[in-house]
């Protein structure tokens, strides 16, 4: 696994991007696309150091986003998804969301688990 994204929920990605852009040295922003898969608005964001952020908001992060807790999800790719998930669940994780398309990342598959990281999200073919 490597490290691929960190996920932060919002309310509106237009407001959390103009206030991250006051503070971060974002280098790239993505469009903001709607994924049916995910049920989720999302946005990619890439700051000068390298790293990668993903906005998400919509009705899959709405319950956290009332409890303010932003920190969503950290994101692995992977080059087998199933295996991974295997050997997660081998090692104590459990299956949050099964395999799914990601227009985000190309039509690879993600998905998301819970682990002793709190919760995770796969990305496979981006390793």
């Amino acid at each position: 696994m490597k490290f691929h994204h960190i996920g932060i929920a919002t309310e509106d990605i237009t407001i959390t991007l103009s206030k991250l852009n006051k503070y971060l040295n974002i280098v790239e922003t993505g469009k903001i696309v709607y994924d049916a898969n995910q049920d989720a608005n999302l946005c990619m964001l890439k700051l000068q150091e390298g790293i990668e952020i993903e906005l998400i908001s919509g009705k899959v992060v709405e319950n956290i986003v009332k409890k303010k807790q932003y920190l969503y999800h950290t994101c692995y790719s992977v080059k087998n998804i199933d295996e991974t998930i295997n050997n997660l669940i081998n090692d104590g994780a459990f299956l949050v969301r099964e395999p799914r398309k990601a227009i985000l990342f190309h039509n690879n598959k993600v998905a998301f688990l819970m682990w002793n990281l709190g919760l995770i999200e796969l990305v496979e073919g981006e390793e």
